[in-house]
């Protein structure tokens, strides 16, 4: 009977407290000891205590070593007999009797189903007591609690490490047998752990059934996306106990702990030399078989590593792939980033043992250290300097033999430091990484910015022998000596114009060059010189830092400032020596001078025409190259000149100053109340050279010639089509983002323009302002119009390329090209018929539903569309509108006209 319950499923003994139930008394008892935390049985060696005597009797088998039921097949033995019964499913039958109902997957034992059917439950009842993770089995909360005890009661024999888990602790013997089961079936390779040997087949597969949610990044391992995600997250979970120091991986932070422990695992078997890092070990012993594989393809070079290649071939292609998240800024190698972030972060992770000072770098720490030891091995052959690091010393040598071994990619000027190299590199790409703390004022070099915080601090510490004048700055002082020696020993090589600066000769060149080096980050705006470029700025700020404290004019440059300054005092120190006309400011007297000298310096490159002040070459210029510098803040606008865009900026004030005297319409600028002036006069002076039509303007009469010419240079970037007018194609563009912002106030119908708007609303007011003046028939839009008049000129325009016919609408052209192809793309879901046009399924569906819509207001007769009604009412109108040229016979259907035709034809 006991046993016909296995079978049967029968378990009548149900538990009080966790309502689980037994088919057995004895199963019952002994489940009430866990709500009881009741253990009778003793361990007599360990003193461990435990519910069931079973249990404590496999307990005592750990510590006789006792294993005396064996595997038939391999001799394995095992403490009980269940572990043979386990080893056999696993190893040998690899059988998976259980499954789950749910998911299908199978299991060799039933504890192990049990456990999956938690997956699907999603309930995990078991709760830590210290933490309040919860468990969906009791076994895994026991493993978790050894977390919080550190208990560690597995041991091993051989090397006597210890492990939480039973599991481990067979896994980390197989380190000692060498032992490795499991091999791959596609390379033979062999693993210790079936899971090792699951990962590894994911490369065979190339697999990878991990994602991130963030970047969809895909990955082969759970772990490799769990690191990456620290990446996203910033996360860096391991910190070092000594230094505090956060990283995001364990291994990383092994490594780490290296620094403090002067720990070198890893030694050469060639010359015993030791390393912290085996990456380090693998790059030495390369040094003793002196192979080197990669080979550059530009230079030549030979590399025994695959990274040293590759760091040396981003030389040649400027490759920066490490950026910085805060500035932007951008390296070749991954260690430069790494220090310039400690840069922003203020972290020193290297400190003197003697000392305690600490140092973001190590170089840093090591030409520390030689001020304790007092010991600087580096010194100049030449001149005897003494310098801390070789390196110093090496670039020291190159000022006596005037080496210059970096040179610019884009100039080709030559450097004889890296370092000047890199500074001289921020003039092409503009970079600008110091930063003033004060004004925030940014600089290529940081000596440029310790010079600009003497402005502010007001310290000038270089003083002139001379007029005791204070400078802040060495150099402006020496440049300021000139005006007392009157010396000019640079001169141009063109026009031999003398300078007292060698930089304002490299400025002057570029008038004849037409150099300009200077370029804004904003718009694209090229410069000759930095000052015009500083300038430039200020309008894209829009900040006007001087103000006049009599007007409270605001300007944005500070000689502009002094110059409107003079026109208050009434004072214009620049007089012209023919004329006596007097300036405030010495750049408009030698613009004057030039109209009595007749000079024109200025020429065009292009054309060869002169000018007498560069701004009005300037303004000739863009003529040939269409650049439009001047953009609109509000709309984005551009315009070629100043003036166009300060009249634009009247467009967005709704400023108006001309109004027309006869109607009293206001317009923004004086040539569009011109044009308007031509409505009242019907003067119209543009006329077509082809057919003599006239138009009122000359933007008209250019679209017109398109007409003729076929011309249709706006073309759409989505779908390719073409137009003849610029305003079209802006209209077509909406057909594209299924925008329609006109609406109707009637029925709400969205249209996409304005103009298609203004047609619907006739549908409502029944408005139809363009009559036929043959017919005298109204029309609500004039291309209605226009195609009307066709019926009386008898015009086609339209001719079919396969078959010739003509049209007198395009329309039907469309309709007639579907007769060629015998595609009907429009069928009826009702009875399958099909169509050519879409006008001709819809009238078809009114077949099946009899809607009759349209009523004869005469006869009361009612037809399911417009175009019959309006054939009908012809019958009682006795209208006929298609009239015969030939013979002059009328018809009111055009169907019944076009049959007719056919007999003078025949």
């Amino acid at each position: 009977m006991k046993h016909l319950k296995k079978h049967t499923g029968d378990k009548p003994f149900v538990c009080e407290v966790c309502k689980k139930s037994f088919y057995m008394k004895y199963l019952l008892k002994n489940h009430s000891l866990i709500h009881a935390k009741e253990k009778p049985h003793k361990c007599e060696i360990c003193s461990k205590t435990f519910t069931q005597r079973g249990y404590m009797k496999r307990h005592l088998q750990t510590h006789s070593k006792e294993k005396p039921y064996a595997c038939e097949i391999c001799s394995k033995t095992f403490p009980d007999r269940g572990g043979v019964n386990r080893h056999l499913l696993r190893i040998h039958t690899k059988e998976k009797p259980f499954a789950c109902d749910l998911c299908n997957k199978t299991f060799a034992l039933q504890q192990s189903l049990n456990s999956h059917l938690w997956v699907h439950k999603k309930e995990k009842p078991f709760v830590c007591s210290e933490c309040n993770k919860a468990f969906c089995t009791t076994q895994r909360l026991k493993l978790h609690t050894l977390i919080h005890t550190k208990e560690k009661p597995f041991s091993c024999e051989v090397c006597l490490q210890t492990f939480t888990q039973q599991c481990h602790l067979k896994l980390h013997l197989l380190t000692h047998t060498k032992e490795k089961p499991y091999a791959c079936e596609i390379c033979n390779q062999s693993f210790s752990q079936k899971s090792h040997l699951k990962l590894h087949t994911l490369m065979h597969t190339k697999e990878k059934p991990f994602a991130c949610e963030v970047c969809n990044k895909t990955f082969s391992y759970r772990g490799d996306l769990k690191r990456h995600l620290r990446t996203h997250t910033k996360e860096k979970p391991f910190t070092c106990c000594v230094c505090n120091r956060a990283f995001c991986e364990k291994s990383h932070l092994r490594r780490h702990l290296r620094t403090h422990t002067k720990e070198k695992p890893f030694s050469c078997d060639f010359c015993s030399k030791a390393f912290s890092y085996k990456a380090c070990l693998k790059i030495h012993l390369q040094t003793h078989s002196k192979e080197k594989s990669f080979f550059c393809n530009v230079c030549s070079k030979q590399f025994s590593h695959k990274s040293s290649f590759m760091r040396h071939y981003r030389t040649h292609t400027g490759e920066k792939p490490y950026c910085c998240d805060l500035c932007n800024k951008a390296f070749s190698l991954k260690g430069n980033l790494t220090e310039h972030i400690r840069r922003h972060t203020n972290e020193k992770f290297y400190f003197c043992d003697v000392c305690n000072e600490n140092y973001t770098l190590k170089s840093d720490l090591n030409i520390h250290y030689r001020s304790h030891i007092n010991t600087s091995p580096n010194s100049c052959d030449v001149c005897k300097k003494i310098f801390s690091r070789k390196n110093d010393l090496n670039r020291h040598y190159r000022i006596h033999t005037n080496e210059k071994p970096y040179s610019c990619v884009i100039c080709n000027k030559k450097f004889s430091q890296e370092t000047n190299l890199n500074s001289h590199y921020r003039i092409h790409t503009n970079e600008k990484p110091y930063s003033c703390d004060v004004c925030d004022r940014k600089f290529a070099q940081k000596g440029n910015l310790d010079q600009h915080y003497l402005l502010h601090t007001g310290e000038k510490p270089y003083c002139c022998d001379v007029c005791s004048k204070e400078f802040s700055q060495k150099c402006n002082l020496n440049k300021h000596y000139l005006t007392h020696t009157n010396e000019k020993p640079y001169s141009c090589n063109i026009c031999s114009k003398t300078f007292s600066l060698k930089a304002t000769l490299y400025s002057h060149g570029r008038t004849h060059s037409n150099e300009k080096p200077y370029c804004c980050d904003v718009c694209g705006k090229k410069f000759s010189w930095k000052s015009g470029l500083s300038k430039h700025y200020f309008a894209h700020t829009n900040e006007k830092s001087y103000s006049c404290n009599i007007c409270g004019r605001e300007f944005f440059h500070k000689s502009s400032f002094h110059s409107h300054c003079l026109t208050h005092a009434d004072e214009k120190p620049y007089s012209c020596d023919v004329c006596g006309r007097e300036f405030t400011r010495r750049f408009h007297l030698k613009s004057h001078a030039l109209t009595h000298t007749k000079e024109k310096p200025f020429v065009c490159d292009i054309c060869g025409k002169a000018f007498s002040q560069t701004g009005n070459l300037n303004k000739h210029r863009r003529n040939h190259t269409n650049e439009k510098s001047y953009s609109c803040d509000i709309c984005n606008k551009r315009f070629k000149q100043k003036s166009g865009l300060s009249v634009h900026y009247r467009i967005h004030l709704n400023e108006k100053s001309y109004s027309c005297d006869v109607c009293n319409k206001k317009f923004v600028q004086k040539s569009g109340l011109n044009v308007h002036y031509r409505i009242h006069t019907g003067e119209k002076p543009y006329s077509c050279n082809v057919c003599n039509k006239k138009f009122s303007q000359q933007f008209h009469l250019n679209e017109h010639y398109r007409t003729h010419t076929n011309e249709k240079p706006y073309s759409c970037n989505v779908c390719g089509r073409e137009f003849a007018q610029k305003v079209n194609l802006e209209q077509h563009y909406l057909s594209h983002k299924n925008e329609k912002p006109y609406s109707c106030g009637v029925c709400n119908k969205g249209f996409s323009r304005k103009n298609t708007l203004k047609v619907h609303y006739r549908t409502h007011t029944d408005e139809k302002p363009y009559t036929c003046d043959v017919c005298h028939k109204d029309f609500s839009q004039k291309s209605n119009l226009n195609s009307h008049y066709r019926i009386h000129t008898n015009e086609k325009p339209y001719s079919c390329d396969m078959c010739g016919k003509e049209f007198s609408q395009k329309k039907h052209l469309n309709a007639h090209s579907f007769t060629h192809t015998n595609i009907k793309s429009f069928s009826c879901n009702s009875c399958n018929k099909r169509f050519y046009h879409k006008c001709s399924l819809n009238a078809h569906f009114l077949t099946h539903t009899n809607d009759t819509l349209y009523s004869c207001e005469i006869c009361k007769k009612q037809f399911p569309r417009e175009i019959d009604l309006k054939i009908h009412v012809r019958v009682h109108t006795k209208e006929k509108p298609f009239a015969c040229d030939m013979c002059g016979k009328a018809f009111s259907q055009l169907g019944n006209f076009n049959k007719h035709r056919r007999i003078h034809v025949n």
